[in-house]
């Protein structure tokens, strides 16, 4: 659990610090990449860490993913400038991800099938609390002892974890004489994740007078999959053994994965400017409703994590929870504007406690179905996938948000693109009858892009019934 959470927190941690580091460091345009870096190198390195996982053991290739880590937390620290804090943050990710498919597939490794639901229930609320943990810790830390004890600190507690891991006991990976590292497949699937998070960052961003760029990206992304997948299909070792992934309880529960990451990353990452803006909250405020989310995911992930472990059924769990989900958020799109923030609060909880359902019970019928043979490639497989669903998810709402907002009020476009990066405060400087126009057609687009969230919980919710693997 601790290698997760130090993965899955440094995501988020630095978000609050940003601005301290563009103060500290400058170039303050490419600040950005100290979370961009970090989520691209991470999402590549999830499936290679299992596929190397399960040829030289697990345990092992966990070990190396925490010395990355370690190691590119302390330059981070040390970085004198915003150029060499990304290529830091870089490295740093290509050990996160380690630490998240690692931490995933040892508990398949160790922990018997029918009691992997137990403790992946738990893994899947250190995830989810980490990242809600993750920015509150950062302001806290920048504040009191500035942005670079944020990487300090992380040196002890990896250390810590290290110590941990030496508990294990050492397994042996399936290497065979036969074997050789796909590095042909490593380049491709570089080539193809690498362009598409980089066009989904600048679509997020609505950085519209770059939209050539991002159809090159998008157009290098296709091609490199392409090749990818045919050089997959002759290979020896193949880096994504997709005869894995050719089986229908596989790929609908990665689907479901990505259904899940692009829901609720679009509900969390939004939420607060909507809360800010439309309903006029201090950001203490925000922070008290997004907590009592973050606390249900946890509880919905342990909750059936346990049912797992003592009924055998599995995707009875999120058939429901997605239904449910699916309707709560109906009822927040077309109510939730009336409901005090107590109530709203509730509901959103409840509907966080039914999305909880899912992560848990993707990770157990992926490693079931995969078998030990194949738990690295397996975890790795829904983590990339959950992974790659946030960052659509996010970009999808994004635009859509902007392009009914330019459709009602062209000024408006220009205005929110002063609240992200300044906050809601830049309202202040508005006149009152512009700021009342921006809020009323501000409220009408955040209505229609959350219409986006019950339409990919529905998708979930039919994979989930769809799928095959409905029990241990």
């Amino acid at each position: 659990m601790l290698p997760m959470f130090l993965a899955v927190s440094d995501q988020t941690i630095v978000a609050s610090a940003l601005p301290a580091m563009a103060a500290s460091l400058g170039d303050v345009e490419r600040v950005s990449w100290v979370v961009v870096g970090y989520l691209v190198a991470a999402t590549i390195a999830a499936p290679v860490y299992g596929y190397l996982g399960d040829v030289f053991g697990r345990r092992r290739l966990m070990f190396v993913g925490l010395a990355i880590f370690i190691l590119a937390s302390l330059a981070c620290a040390l970085a004198p400038s915003i150029i060499w804090l990304s290529i830091f943050r870089v490295m740093q990710g290509l050990g996160g991800g380690g630490l998240m498919a690692m931490s995933q597939a040892l508990v398949g490794e160790v922990v018997p099938a029918r009691q992997r639901g137990h403790f992946q229930g738990y893994l899947a609320t250190v995830a989810m609390s980490s990242a809600a943990f993750g920015p509150v810790a950062g302001g806290f830390l920048t504040d009191h002892f500035g942005w670079r004890s944020i990487f300090y600190l992380t040196v002890p507690v990896g250390l810590l974890a290290v110590g941990l891991m030496f508990r294990l006991e050492a397994r042996r990976g399936i290497r065979d004489e036969s074997w050789s590292f796909d590095h042909l497949g490593l380049i491709y699937f570089v080539l193809f994740i690498t362009p598409a998070l980089l066009a989904l960052e600048q679509a997020r961003r609505m950085q519209w007078d770059n939209l050539l760029g991002i159809a090159t990206l998008l157009a290098v992304s296709v091609f490199s999959f392409i090749l990818l997948i045919r050089h997959e299909k002759i290979t020896a070792s193949p880096l994504l053994p997709l005869s894995l992934f050719q089986q229908r309880p596989i790929w609908a529960a990665n689907g479901m994965s990505m259904c899940h990451g692009a829901a609720l990353t679009g509900l969390i990452a939004f939420l607060p400017i909507y809360l800010r803006i439309v309903r006029n909250l201090s950001a203490s405020d925000v922070g008290m409703m997004l907590f009592p989310i973050s606390i249900g995911i946890g509880l919905g992930s342990m909750a059936t994590g346990r049912l797992i472990s003592r009924t055998g059924h599995t995707m009875l769990m999120p058939s429901i929870g997605l239904i449910v989900s699916t309707l709560l958020l109906i009822v927040f799109v077309f109510i939730g504007p009336d409901l005090s923030n107590l109530h709203l609060t509730l509901l959103l909880s409840l509907t966080a406690l039914f999305m909880g359902t899912v992560m848990t019970v993707v990770q157990v019928t992926v490693q079931t179905i995969a078998g030990r043979k194949s738990l690295g490639a397996a975890a790795g497989s829904v983590q990339f996938s959950r992974t790659v669903g946030a960052a659509f998810g996010t970009a999808l709402f994004g635009t859509l948000l902007f392009a009914v907002l330019a459709a009602q009020n062209t000024e408006a476009v220009g205005i929110l693109g002063h609240v992200l990066d300044e906050g809601a405060d830049a309202l202040t400087a508005l006149d009152h009858a512009t700021q009342i126009r921006f809020e009323h057609d501000i409220a009408f687009a955040f209505r229609c892009a959350f219409l986006l969230l019950p339409c990919i919980t529905g998708i979930g919710a039919v994979l989930a019934w769809t799928n095959p693997a409905r029990r241990l």
